[in-house]
């Protein structure tokens, strides 16, 4: 899974078997050492929720971001042709987090 940041942008991209994954497991993480403590990492994480809505959510604590997709559009995105999920999240300052989630289709590994 990469994880894409620009901007005010934040996008995931997943492999076909990742997407797989994704709808067997419900959640995929990946962990990124950063430094040369053991702690020294950033994971970022996709996950399926029980929630009820339809809006692609964020949670963030320092070292860890999850993008969390409601069981609804998570069992669409997996079973169907849908390329990508799109979502907005307000965060500090009056501004919005846009959020992608996308199938790599040219993804060859």
């Amino acid at each position: 899974m990469k994880l894409r940041l620009e901007d005010n942008t934040l996008r995931l991209r997943l492999s076909q078997e990742e997407v797989k994954e994704f709808g067997h497991a419900g959640q995929l993480h990946t962990v990124v050492p950063l430094g040369p403590a053991p702690t020294d990492t950033l994971t970022y994480t996709l996950e399926r929720t029980a929630d009820a809505s339809l809006e692609l959510r964020l949670a963030y604590t320092p070292g860890r971001i999850t993008v969390q997709v409601p069981s609804v559009l998570s069992d669409e995105w997996t079973t169907t042709e849908t390329i990508s999920l799109r979502g907005s999240y307000p965060v500090a300052g009056n501004q919005v987090l846009h959020i992608l989630v996308e199938k790599d289709l040219g993804c060859k590994h």
